[in-house]
């Protein structure tokens, strides 16, 4: 077997690209909008969704990677750079999930749910700032970029340096040759 479960390759990468659009355009496109602003309700409403949805996407990748046949490793390498891959992705995981929970406790404590998709006709709390799950979404976030670029960067050194053609693995196509 040469390749990852098909489930896992799709969730692999639809995780990534809406994490990414989320991080880049989400949480900045929000902070630019006063929290009195009758579209900031709409725009975080569907932050909120693509949040939810992130997570069920990253519970069903879990999910499928440990009930699932991996490839064999795909060769040796110098034992910083195995705790460097197994970090790395262990860490990926947890700040996906926690930027998910603590999304969900910001939504909690400000009562989001039944002010955006309830009919609550409440105001958006003056700031999220004072919220302590904000501050924790806001440091998530920094460090989820941070690894992210890092990543990248084990890809590129894989795919230029090594030219293993590693990230064919997770990608679509014969699981076996």
């Amino acid at each position: 077997m040469k390749r990852y479960h098909p489930l896992l390759a799709a969730c692999h990468w639809l995780v990534a690209i809406m994490v990414l659009i989320a991080l880049v355009v989400g949480g900045p496109g929000l902070a630019e909008l006063k929290n009195t602003d009758p579209q900031k309700l709409t725009a975080l409403a569907g932050h909120m969704v693509w949040g939810l949805v992130i997570g069920g996407l990253m519970l069903g990748f879990l999910a499928t990677r440990v009930f699932s046949r991996k490839p064999p490793y795909a060769g040796a390498e110098h034992s910083t750079l195995k705790f460097g891959r197994l970090f790395t992705h262990v860490a990926l995981y947890v700040l996906v999930l926690a930027m998910v929970f603590s999304g969900l406790g910001i939504a909690v404590s400000a009562d989001l749910f039944a002010v955006a998709f309830g009919g609550s006709e409440a105001p958006l709390p003056a700031s999220f700032s004072d919220i302590p799950a904000r501050t924790i979404h806001g440091i998530v976030a920094t460090l989820l970029l941070l690894l992210i670029a890092l990543h990248m960067l084990g890809w590129a050194y894989h795919q230029f340096i090594l030219k293993d053609r590693l990230v064919s693995r997770m990608w679509f196509g014969k699981r076996s040759s």
